[in-house]
């Protein structure tokens, strides 16, 4: 099953700036994506999206609120189309009128997947914490004290045990943090305090 999106071009410029309010965007998340593992797991890419955007980028409300949404949609198709991931919430944004940029996100947040080359800022973070955030989620679980008092050191460890979170991509992650010239070490140090505040 190939996942290729085979385009190039995502969304209407005449549609920038155009955004989900936050009701709208949760109806479809509460409506699409039944799985409660995968909704925490799309909240805290959205948080993060979230914090990175006001943290790093300077971003107002507004901003940070097209980040957000990027990361709080981008897996929403998985759980009852899967076969259909990511090219049915694409496809969904597209007829709402939404912001090209941040259909682009979504459509390049996997590049080996669909095909589409993370380019912008916001592609680019998408794509390096989508993976992370899960193997780092994975290592709260098994923690007694869940975030408390984790480490980049535990986080790398854990990285290296391929047996660990196996479904997470470590080529991904290393192709993220190179894309987005952000060392491991500082990606994992923004995500740990950030990821616990959504839990």
């Amino acid at each position: 099953m190939s996942l290729q999106l085979n385009r190039a071009v995502f969304g209407d410029e005449a549609d920038k700036g155009n955004v989900l309010t936050r009701a709208e965007a949760e109806t479809l998340f509460n409506t699409w994506v039944l799985n409660t593992r995968l909704q925490l797991h799309m909240r805290q890419v959205g948080n993060l999206m979230k914090c990175w955007a006001a943290e790093k980028e300077g971003l107002d409300e507004a901003g940070q609120w097209r980040w957000e949404m990027a990361g709080l949609l981008h897996d929403a198709d998985w759980d009852q189309w899967p076969n259909q991931h990511c090219r049915k919430i694409i496809e969904e944004l597209e007829a709402r009128h939404v912001d090209p940029e941040i259909i682009r996100a979504i459509a390049s947040h996997g590049p080996v997947h669909f095909g589409v080359e993370p380019v912008t800022n916001m592609d680019k973070m998408l794509f390096a914490f989508d993976e992370l955030s899960g193997l780092v989620h994975a290592y709260a679980l098994m923690r007694p004290g869940g975030y408390e008092g984790m480490d980049v050191k535990g986080v790398k460890k854990r990285l290296k045990e391929k047996s660990f979170a196996a479904n997470v991509s470590r080529d991904d992650i290393n192709d993220a943090c190179t894309r987005a010239a952000i060392a491991l070490d500082d990606l994992i140090a923004f995500i740990i305090p950030r990821q616990a505040l959504v839990v």
